[in-house]
Formats: C-alpha cells, sequence, structure tokens
C-alpha cells in the first residue's frame, strides 16, 4: 500500500459523474483532502458524457447505479463511443453492489478500477495510485476496448502443461506469428 501523500494530485482535473448529490459532496470532500483542486462534478450520465469531451481531463471518477444509463454503459459510452474525446481516459466506477459478477462486467465495460461503497480516502487514494504506478495497455479487439483485463499471471490452468517459453533457444521452431489484437 502506499502512503497518502505519496503524490501531488494538486494539477490533475477530475470528472465526477453520480447522480447522487451527497455521494457527489463525499467524492468531491475525500478528493480535496487528497490535495485535487480541479474537481467538475456532473449530475446524470448525459451531462457527465458532455463534460467528457474537455480534452483537459485526467481520470473520470462515476457511479455504477444512475438513471437513464447506468454506470458500465457510460464507461462503454466513453471507450467506443463516436464522439468521445478520449477513450484512454482512466475511469474509476464505483458502486455498493460488489458481487463478483458486477466487478466483472465493470471490468468489461472498460473500467481502470472498481470501487466499493462506502468509501474512504484511503481507499480511493489506493485505486488512484493504482492508474498510476500500475497502468495496464489498452486492447482493441471486436467486442473489446479498453485496459487489459488480465491483472494478474496466474500461469496455466491446474493440470496443463507451461506453453510458453521463457528462453527459447536458437534452434527452437520458429514462433507463431502473432496474432493482430486488433483483429478479435
Amino acid at each position: 500500500m502506499s502512503t497518502p501523500g505519496l503524490y501531488d494530485l494538486a494539477g490533475i482535473n477530475v470528472l465526477l459523474v453520480n447522480d447522487n448529490i451527497h455521494m457527489r459532496r463525499i467524492i468531491r470532500t475525500i478528493l480535496v483532502s487528497l490535495g485535487v483542486k480541479n474537481i467538475t462534478e456532473a449530475e446524470d450520465t448525459s451531462s457527465g458524457l458532455k463534460e467528457a469531451r474537455n480534452a483537459d481531463l485526467d481520470l473520470i471518477i462515476c457511479s455504477w447505479l444512475m438513471d437513464v444509463i447506468e454506470g458500465p454503459e457510460f464507461v462503454q459510452l466513453i471507450r467506443r463511443g463516436e464522439n468521445s474525446v478520449n477513450p484512454y481516459i482512466p475511469i474509476i466506477m464505483m458502486s455498493a453492489f460488489t458481487e463478483r459478477f458486477r466487478v466483472m462486467q465493470a471490468r468489461d465495460a472498460g473500467v481502470n478500477e472498481f470501487l466499493a461503497k462506502p468509501v474512504s480516502p484511503t481507499s480511493l487514494y489506493q485505486r488512484i495510485v493504482s492508474i498510476i504506478e500500475k497502468p495496464r495497455p489498452f486492447i482493441r479487439i471486436a467486442s473489446f476496448f479498453g485496459p487489459c483485463r488480465r491483472r494478474q499471471t496466474l500461469g496455466p490452468p491446474h493440470g496443463i502443461a507451461e506453453r510458453r517459453q521463457t528462453n527459447p533457444t536458437p534452434t527452437a521452431a520458429p514462433a507463431e506469428k502473432p496474432r493482430d489484437v486488433a483483429q478479435g
């Protein structure tokens, strides 16, 4: 865990999208306590999409449960929408519903980090630090665009031999032509 205060967050521009004014106030207060000075609020996803067109944004924090367009669809519009200015912007999604399928759905929508409510300053700061210290490459295939969904190198499934070579020898058979990620 990183120590709060390790990074100076004063210069980042954050868009906070949440239809609950009380939650926006809580997250704004936490962000200010972490040193963030530039916070734009959107009270719904429609306003959030308009604000997301601001090329100066560095981070979006959105809620899962919102009226009209829910968080995962909002994230997909940021990542793959025709009018999206910055599909690579880091996105943290918050939710009180933390079942595995919801976390996976948020990941599959293209979020960088998932944050369980109730939110604490430490948990929000840890997600921001994770985005800074462990950036993941973006992947584009027919059904997905967003940060690589693989977070861990777990090796092959139980009972399956490792197929990758860590140090291929010059006499080894030539490797198969790499598949273009964009082809799906």
